[in-house]
């Protein structure tokens, strides 16, 4: 295969056939791969000297593709988390190429065998029920965007929605009465339900009556009434969250973000014991293997653990400083 039909026309049919019609991927899936594919061809581009319309499947090879991700890491300063979700996307490219170029199998399987890039996992951020406290306190309420704030905070920490979830919300997503819950349709295109507090449907209801900005405008508009970038929403909490600070000193130290929202649901949802299999369900989660992540940063679960224990009986020893020869030789 050669010319368009060789990469681009693949290319084109990677994301209108199988990310859109057969996959119905989600607008942040489609948006997140659609960047990579323009990173990837502007690379090529100064590395071939080739206008990415005119490329072949045969000139993007595996080494091509590991030199990509390596500028990615050493000029761009992604972390190598985000170097494996860019892989991801090569990958399932890839994985759509060898079903519609069966000739290329050999440079596809090359592709398709690069490893993701090994990390240390960190625990995960979360805050403490005084500095929630503190940032739902931080937004102004007496202005239209305080309270836009304040109630998109409160919805966020107490449903656990994703950022693109939460930017995502109509007012038909909320149902108010009895059995009070908000509707969103999650990744892989699953439906979940998740039910409001008292606090906050009271706060969402009085947030609702606010005069509309714009026809169909999302639950939470920005000024003009159209939706909210994910920037908008990354600078809000932020901005809030330094303001926070002021009262409450941890989270000076904290870098909040809305995924540390969602990380907060979660921590107290463990924290008032309800199980690991609920929690997955709650936050839409496709293994509850992914909820291992709350269990392994709860030091005050693992203390209650420790408590209920007999743990082995040991006797403190005394110092005794080594030889002066041999230390040195440790020391090397």
């Amino acid at each position: 295969m050669t010319g368009w039909g060789s990469f681009a026309g693949l290319l084109e049919g990677y994301f209108t056939q199988r990310l859109m019609q057969q996959r119905q991927a989600s607008a942040h899936t489609i948006a997140s791969y659609r960047d990579t594919f323009r990173l990837l061809l502007s690379f090529i581009q100064k590395r071939l000297h080739k206008a990415p319309s005119a490329l072949g499947l045969e000139d993007i090879d595996a080494p091509l593709i590991v030199a990509f991700l390596d500028e990615l890491e050493k000029v761009r300063g992604v972390t190598a988390r985000t170097r494996n979700l860019r892989l991801t996307a090569v990958h399932s490219f890839f994985r759509y190429a060898s079903l519609e170029a069966p000739g290329n199998a050999a440079q596809i399987q090359r592709v398709l065998a690069i490893p993701a890039k090994r990390f240390d996992r960190a625990l995960v951020p979360f805050l403490s029920r005084a500095e929630v406290d503190a940032l739902l306190a931080a937004p102004d309420q007496r202005t239209w965007s305080g309270r836009r704030d304040h109630a998109f905070i409160l919805l966020a920490v107490q449903t656990g929605l994703r950022l693109s979830e939460m930017t995502g919300l109509q007012r038909e997503d909320l149902h108010l009465g009895i059995g009070a819950h908000v509707r969103v349709i999650g990744k892989g295109r699953k439906e979940r339900c998740t039910p409001l507090s008292k606090n906050t449907r009271a706060v969402v209801t009085a947030w609702m009556r606010e005069p509309l900005r714009a026809t169909d405008q999302p639950l939470f508009p920005n000024a003009r009434g159209g939706r909210l970038s994910a920037h908008g929403v990354h600078y809000l909490v932020s901005k809030h969250a330094a303001m926070a600070g002021t009262t409450c000193p941890s989270l000076k130290s904290k870098r909040v973000s809305p995924h540390v929202l969602r990380h907060t649901t979660a921590m107290d949802l463990l924290q008032e014991g309800v199980d690991q299999s609920v929690i997955a369900l709650w936050l839409g989660h496709e293994s509850i293997e992914t909820t291992q992540i709350y269990l392994d940063a709860d030091l005050a679960l693992k203390e209650k653990v420790l408590n209920k224990t007999t743990p082995p009986g040991g006797t403190p020893g005394r110092y005794r400083p080594d030889d002066r020869l041999l230390a040195f030789l440790k020391g090397l």
